[in-house]
């Protein structure tokens, strides 16, 4: 019966991402792509690190934003998920995770404008509500036993410290370890922004063609997200803790002027600022939604379909490369490296890089969130085989993969697939400032047109589009009884 079921909503899916197929644009419009494609690669080959300036400040500042932004989003979350049980605790949480960190920077910048706290707060705004329901998942997860055993004059504070968080203390660290890997890749695409980290730098010497330090910047990044189990102690994070807001620079001054009318007025819609009233109001939003939400809309979810699709097929087709059921020891550490590459990559990053070799097209966005997704997937779906036993008269090659090993990690790789859906929909709506035409591209608009209300009302709608689809998904979990046996989070 979730046989079917599980064979009939994967096909459904894949139908759909054929139709979506059809009706996108996936035209290569470069004059010579292969041949920028080609000086890429010789830039990472032959990387030209003394022709970037300053680089060991934008270096300091993507990490200190990092440390910074995931450190008050640690925090703020904590908070939240000692509430969580509370609807409207859950409900903010889901609301500010919804809004990709780019479209906080956005928002901040127009009131802050180039100043550390936009930063910070883009990272850590959304971070608390991602940490908030992990955070609540663990402690809700331990074992109520200890608390049988407490007096009962312990006080809340007492239970929740020695017998809730100290049985959750490993699996926190390791979250939140992880969400510092996540907090590097998001402070690197701040620079896109004009935030003052390595995403900066990258932009400019594409921008003038200089390849060798396009390469030296990248691999500086590799080693950054490589090297972080090695460089990020527990004994150590308190030090980098209290030293990184020191290193975020200063920037502008903030006018507090002009964080006021930000809030009090420049998103205040157009109608209501005029005293029209709500027939007036509503003509307004209805046309802002005809012209540029629906378009936005159909076009985010038509490529969000096509990248979740193409996700799947990567991972099931690259998670063998580091199953010890495929490879030996120097194969499957090659195969680490290469998905350790994927997944560090941020899809925005490496969606602006493609779309300066290809043009301006669907395909570079659909090949960013495919690498980068395909690479997470696969890696957390490779790790579940490796606790995999087979019997010793197991087949070998093409019938171990199809009769061994995929029946048993078909369930766990769509749960992840589906976690992975709402965040693929987030990275393809933050896509469109970039100059594809999903949500984030009218957000971006508006905003170049100084028109705060409209972006307001598009990124409210990408919100709710995008809890949409995270209950859509949860749903789908359920009706298959899917199991992931990984930590999804971690994905």
């Amino acid at each position: 019966m979730m046989l079917r079921a599980t064979t009939r909503v994967t096909l459904g899916f894949i139908l759909l991402a054929l139709v979506c197929l059809a009706l996108g644009d996936f035209e290569i419009s470069a004059h010579d792509p292969w041949r920028s494609v080609g000086q890429l690669l010789l830039g990472l080959v032959q990387p030209d690190f003394s022709s970037v300036d300053s680089l060991g400040q934008a270096l300091l500042r993507t990490v200190a934003f990092a440390f910074v932004g995931v450190g008050l989003g640690a925090g703020a979350g904590m908070l939240l998920a000692l509430c969580f049980h509370r609807w409207w605790v859950r409900t903010f949480s889901a609301f500010i995770r919804a809004i990709h960190e780019l479209f906080w920077a956005l928002i901040f910048l127009q009131s802050f404008g180039l100043h550390p706290v936009t930063g910070v707060l883009a990272i850590a705004i959304p971070y608390a509500g991602i940490f908030a329901k992990v955070y609540a998942e663990i402690l809700d997860e331990t074992d109520p036993l200890p608390l049988d055993v407490l007096p009962r004059r312990a006080g809340r504070l007492s239970k929740l410290v020695y017998a809730r968080i100290s049985q959750a203390w490993p699996h926190l660290v390791s979250y939140t370890a992880y969400r510092l890997e996540c907090g590097l890749r998001s402070s690197a695409v701040l620079g896109f922004v004009g935030m003052p980290t390595i995403g900066y730098h990258l932009m400019a010497a594409f921008a003038q063609g200089h390849y060798s330090t396009v390469g030296a910047l990248l691999l500086l990044f590799y080693l950054l997200i490589g090297t972080l189990r090695w460089w990020v102690r527990p004994r150590l994070l308190p030090i980098y803790l209290l030293v990184a807001p020191f290193l975020l620079g200063t920037g502008l001054p903030i006018m507090w002027s002009n964080v006021t009318r930000f809030f009090s007025e420049d998103i205040v819609p157009a109608p209501l600022k005029r005293g029209e009233g709500l027939p007036a109001l509503w003509e307004w939003f209805a046309q802002l939604f005809v012209n540029q939400a629906l378009p936005g809309i159909l076009n985010t979810l038509l490529l969000t379909q096509i990248a979740l699709v193409a996700t799947g097929v990567l991972a099931l087709a690259l998670f063998p490369v580091i199953s010890r059921h495929f490879t030996n020891r120097a194969s499957g550490a090659a195969g680490h490296v290469g998905l350790v590459i994927m997944r560090s990559t941020p899809e925005y990053m490496l969606a602006f890089i493609l779309l300066q070799l290809w043009g301006p097209s669907m395909l570079p966005a659909v090949v960013a969130l495919a690498l980068h997704n395909g690479g997470i997937i696969a890696h957390l779906v490779g790790r579940r085989s490796n606790e995999i036993k087979l019997r010793q008269d197991a087949p070998h090659g093409i019938d171990r993969y199809a009769f061994e090993m995929l029946p048993r990690l078909y369930g766990p790789f769509l749960a992840l697939a589906f976690y992975r859906w709402e965040i693929i929909m987030r990275e393809t709506a933050i896509l469109g400032i970039l100059g594809i035409a999903t949500l984030g591209f009218y957000v971006d608009s508006a905003i170049q047109e100084i028109r705060f209300d409209r972006a307001m009302v598009l990124i409210l709608i990408t919100a709710l589009i995008n809890i949409g689809v995270d209950v859509l998904a949860r749903r789908l979990r359920g009706y298959l009884r899917l199991r992931h046996g990984i930590n999804p989070q971690q994905c």
